[in-house]
């Protein structure tokens, strides 16, 4: 058997296991062992120590929990709904206020947190129930909801960049600086087709009562302090990191502990509260271990069968594509395997078959590391297997149906393939402001 053929063997089979709702790091490290005790024999168990400890000096690591814990403590300490109460005040008079004030929080919680389970976790529990009691159709915000939580890996301090980053040992703070103009124009988009569709169709978004608006402008003014604790906590972290005062463990240490400061300064940091966000952020940063171990395991084998080299001669010499092809072709397959797979097993699958042939035609790693993470989101949210819209029904209130998620997404996932074209087109809406702060 040729080796090209072993890869695709590999390669169909662990597709083939995740599509039977196994773990994904069950089926990644069990293709990965099984190849590698089948090629290598007895010396293949040496693999899984290799991996391990190539994952444990990988010091980026350490700041996976801290930026899980951080968010979670910004969701159980009720500051996030602190700040769903302070946009109800201050956007309910626009047409489809609320709906954009969730926009706003999710590009908050966003900067907050880097996932986009945690932005749809607060949008789906706190901002939904609360524009359906007030009126709200409800296939509008489920739109708004989903896609305003996706910008969660997008917007700094993203998880997966910092994933990308270490693969493609590009600097994350670049990254992170690449993805906030994207990020806010995605935002932006998403707010004008409100605003629109609101306009058009009223009845669509009924606008808050006097009643519950009508209050004195100090305190109002005294709602806005729900922003400060936010902005402090994502300045001090992402800030200081950006500026070169400190480093990436060190951002995401201090973002860890003003968060916690602040819950404690709020008088919210019960030992029920610490409990819960413990264990939480425990059982994620484990599956992300997990699947990154796994995932080494299986790049070990793969690319010691030459597979890299075997795609780059399947899509240069024998279909003669040229680069643009080749992006496109990797864009597509982001999105029909983010149907199956979440952002961080897709990314530490391909990346190492990728990141060497986009170097390889010349492109910049950065702006490819953003549209990899544009395309994530695409994928998260496409029907009919987006990894999102599962999430969405399991958290969502009852009447809110699948086919209701369906119907809501189609919008957004319009605003972001334009969004995408626009970066792929145009390289600098990416790359300007991290040559910005590197030029400075």
């Amino acid at each position: 058997m040729s080796y090209e053929l072993i890869a695709l063997l590999m390669f169909a089979s662990m597709m083939v296991l995740l599509m039977t709702g196994q773990r994904v790091f069950a089926a990644i490290g069990f293709v990965a062992a099984a190849a590698g005790l089948l090629l290598y024999g007895d010396g293949a168990i040496e693999m899984p120590f290799t991996a391990a400890f190539k994952l444990f000096n990988w010091f980026p690591m350490l700041t996976l929990p801290l930026f899980i814990y951080m968010g979670y403590v910004m969701s159980e300490s009720g500051i996030a709904e602190d700040l769903y109460r302070m946009l109800h005040v201050w956007c309910g008079r626009m047409p489809g206020g609320l709906a954009i004030g969730t926009i706003f929080l999710m590009v908050i919680i966003s900067a907050m947190n880097g996932l986009s389970v945690a932005g749809m976790a607060i949008g789906a529990t706190i901002a939904l129930p609360e524009m359906l009691r007030r009126g709200y159709d409800k296939i509008l915000i489920t739109g708004v909801v989903q896609g305003g939580s996706s910008l969660g890996i997008l917007v700094p301090p993203s998880v997966v960049m910092v994933l990308y980053g270490m693969i493609a040992r590009e600097p994350v703070s670049q990254l992170w600086l690449a993805g906030v103009v994207p990020g806010l124009m995605m935002a932006t988009m998403f707010v004008i087709y409100v605003v629109v569709r609101c306009k058009i169709n009223p009845a669509l978004a009924p606008v808050v009562s006097d009643e519950e608006l009508d209050m004195p402008l100090r305190e109002k003014l005294v709602l806005l302090r729900a922003g400060i604790i936010p902005f402090l906590i994502f300045f001090s972290m992402t800030g200081l990191f950006v500026l070169g005062y400190i480093s990436l463990v060190e951002s995401s240490a201090v973002g860890a502990t003003a968060a916690t400061l602040a819950a404690a300064f709020k008088r919210r940091l019960s030992f029920k509260v610490i409990h819960e966000i413990s264990r939480k952020t425990l059982a994620i940063s484990c599956m992300f271990l997990w699947l990154i171990l796994a995932a080494l395991a299986f790049g070990a084998v793969f690319d010691g069968l030459g597979a890299v080299r075997a795609i780059e001669s399947l899509f240069i010499t024998r279909w003669d594509l040229s680069p643009w092809e080749i992006i496109i072709m990797m864009q597509v397959s982001f999105i029909i395997m983010g149907m199956f797979l979440d952002d961080t097993a897709m990314l530490v699958i391909v990346a190492p078959l990728y990141i060497p042939l986009v170097d390889l035609l010349g492109f910049d790693l950065i702006w490819f590391g953003v549209l990899y993470t544009m395309t994530c989101q695409i994928a998260y949210i496409t029907p009919p297997f987006g990894y999102n819209l599962f999430l969405m029904r399991a958290m969502a209130p009852k009447e809110i149906g699948l086919l209701d998620i369906y119907r809501s997404i189609w919008p957004f996932v319009a605003m972001m393939v334009i969004t995408v074209v626009i970066v792929m087109i145009f390289p600098q809406v990416a790359l300007w402001l991290p040559e910005l702060v590197r030029g400075g």
